[in-house]
């Protein structure tokens, strides 16, 4: 087979397309989704991965037929099929995040420092790492895992996890993480919505057995496949990590659906990058670092904090295994004593309640994932006796893209841009407003994602202005420091997880007995939202019954994230002269009791 240079192959790539669409081929971009963005058929899509076959001598299987979304898989596909140069022309950059997170420590000479002290493999390190990946990344040749295909992986923290995304990179599929907490629709939902090609499962006994039942026709490995090549010699797999050309989505978040079906987000290897180098310079962590981070890997700032972070600055990681409560921080607290600890600020409450042993190391504190009240900040930093940073983010720019300095402190302020980020406060028009107004908060810079898979109406709305829009509402103070004001919509933000109220209102009213319900945010002693759903019986029902009946609900059918902390039952709802519901009068309601 005659190996084509990329640039000769894109332009290609770019007539065919534009031929079998009736198209200019200037018009037909590389990240341009066939669907979304050219409005291809189905017939019509079919007929290009057919032409791509003659045109390059290769032969397109249905499953990596189903993963051409864009011109850019196609190119993908065509290198590690050999018909294309492997990496990207001199012109156009190339990201090589393998080697960026742990390759280049092996030459460095580090590669038996410890990367994670891992819950059933103890510590791990990045010789074992790096060799853990690259057998993960040839069993998924084995398994003819389609190079630019999504892989799902549905796991819980742990190195194997970890092998497993880097060996997702090094083959050159991408990585969609999702929480083995979430309910079977909402992981067949996802797993449809991505085109799934794969995957990967490492979840409790009973979870894994339910997957397996859910998902029957998807190839699949297992962490435990992982766990037992850790330490063993080193098997043949590929050579070298695949090169991701900067543009190209790398990995997919799913935000956790608050106002409707999840959406899948599409992050870029250039925006993996950019998060390294601008909230990893805020962080600046050392190689002699021991992290501990409490969000699990299936969310961006668990992603960021267990494994972008700590590995990019040769660091060791401590990894939490299953649910995670405050005594099971503390206790892994005690047992590693972690220099660097990222939390969220529910979680940072509960383990000063419990009592914050084993910070003697501590050099420093991270809060994001929901607003961090100023007292309990305060706290945190008279506690832990450490420079605390708060930051704020969101799933579309994959990390922390504001955040406070860590020694200095200014009550109130959520802190300012992160290097390469630019914030700036805009009105309904998408114009920029002056400092001391409130508006939507707006953020530019490399680490906005590329945007949603198969959301085209909601990424014009969210990605808009040369940057992406958060749902937060703020103001920039007369010192240039960002203030946090309040969610732009009714979404509940629970511990760092975003939670419709409807969501949760559904589930209860259709619970038997039950006549109607509202959920409402309220804040508790620590000025920390938490979620108190308040129902009415139907006529003749018994009120404890009820309350009962709706507890077996929204645990059959709620992840434990989306539980409210409370269900009241009240006679009746309070409504408004118009007759609309008072949710002011239950949050008032909710604070007296």
């Amino acid at each position: 087979m005659n190996t084509m240079d990329r640039d000769t192959a894109a332009e290609r790539l770019r007539s065919l397309v534009a031929a079998v669409l009736a198209l200019d081929p200037s018009e037909v971009g590389t990240e341009d989704h066939l669907y979304d963005d050219l409005q291809a058929g189905s017939l019509e899509k079919v007929e290009i991965a057919t032409r791509i076959e003659r045109e390059f001598g290769v032969r397109i299987d249905p499953e990596e037929g189903a993963a051409l979304g864009r011109v850019g898989d196609a190119m993908t596909l065509l290198a590690a099929k050999g018909a294309i140069g492997a990496a990207p022309s001199a012109g156009a950059p190339a990201v090589d995040l393998v080697n960026r997170l742990v390759g280049r420590h092996l030459a460095a000479g580090r590669a038996d420092r410890t990367a994670y002290h891992d819950p059933d493999l103890g510590e791990v390190s990045y010789r074992q790492l790096w060799s853990a990946a690259r057998a993960y990344a040839g069993r998924l040749r084995e398994l003819s895992v389609p190079a630019a295909g999504h892989a799902v992986l549905i796991a819980d923290d742990s190195a194997a996890t970890v092998a497993a995304f880097l060996g997702m990179w090094w083959h050159g599929c991408v990585p969609v993480p999702i929480s083995p907490a979430l309910t079977e629709a909402e992981v067949r939902f996802i797993v449809a919505d991505c085109a799934a090609v794969l995957v990967h499962l490492d979840a409790p006994p009973a979870r894994q057995s339910l997957f397996e039942t859910l998902l029957p026709g998807l190839p699949r490995t297992y962490g435990a496949q992982i766990r037992a090549t850790v330490g063993e010699p080193e098997q043949p797999g590929q050579s070298h990590p695949v090169a991701w050309a900067v543009d190209r989505p790398a990995l997919v978040q799913y935000t956790s659906g608050s106002t409707g079906e999840p959406k899948g987000v599409l992050h870029s290897a250039a925006g993996i990058e950019a998060v390294l180098d601008g909230f990893g310079a805020v962080l600046d962590l050392r190689p002699d670092d021991v992290t501990m981070c409490t969000a699990k890997m299936s969310f961006g700032y668990g992603f960021g904090d267990s494994v972008l972070f700590p590995l990019a600055a040769g660091a060791s990681a401590v990894l939490l295994r299953g649910p995670v409560d405050a005594q099971v921080v503390v206790a892994a607290m005690r047992r590693h004593r972690p220099t660097v600890l990222f939390s969220v600020p529910r979680m940072y409450a509960g383990v000063l309640a419990v009592g914050a042993e084993g910070a003697d190391r501590l050099r420093l504190a991270v809060s994001a994932g929901e607003h961090l009240p100023t007292h309990l900040a305060d706290r945190i930093r008279e506690t832990l006796a450490v420079p605390l940073i708060n930051g704020l983010g969101a799933t579309e720019v994959l990390h922390i893209a504001v955040a406070t300095p860590a020694r200095r402190a200014v009550a109130g302020s959520t802190g300012v841009a992160v290097p390469a980020v630019t914030m700036t406060v805009r009105g309904e028009d998408g114009a920029e407003l002056p400092p001391g107004e409130d508006g939507r908060l707006h953020i530019a810079g490399r680490c906005v994602a590329l945007g949603y898979l198969n959301r085209p109406d909601a990424q014009r709305r969210t990605f808009a202005q040369g940057g992406a829009y958060t749902s937060d509402i703020v103001r920039i103070g007369p010192d240039g420091e960002l203030r946090y004001l309040c969610r732009a919509d009714d979404v509940l933000n629970i511990g760092g997880y975003k939670v419709a109220p409807g969501e949760i209102e559904a589930v209860v009213r259709k619970t038997e007995g039950v006549a109607d319900c509202a959920v409402i945010a309220v804040a508790d002693a620590d000025g920390l939202d938490g979620a108190v759903a308040y129902a009415v019986p139907a006529e003749g029902a018994d009120p404890v019954q009820v309350r009962r009946s709706i507890l077996r609900s929204i645990r059959a059918e709620l992840a434990p994230f989306k539980r409210p902390g409370r269900i009241e039952v009240l006679d009746a709802l309070p409504i408004t002269s118009t007759g609309k519901l008072a949710r002011f009068r239950l949050r008032n309601l909710a604070r007296r009791r």
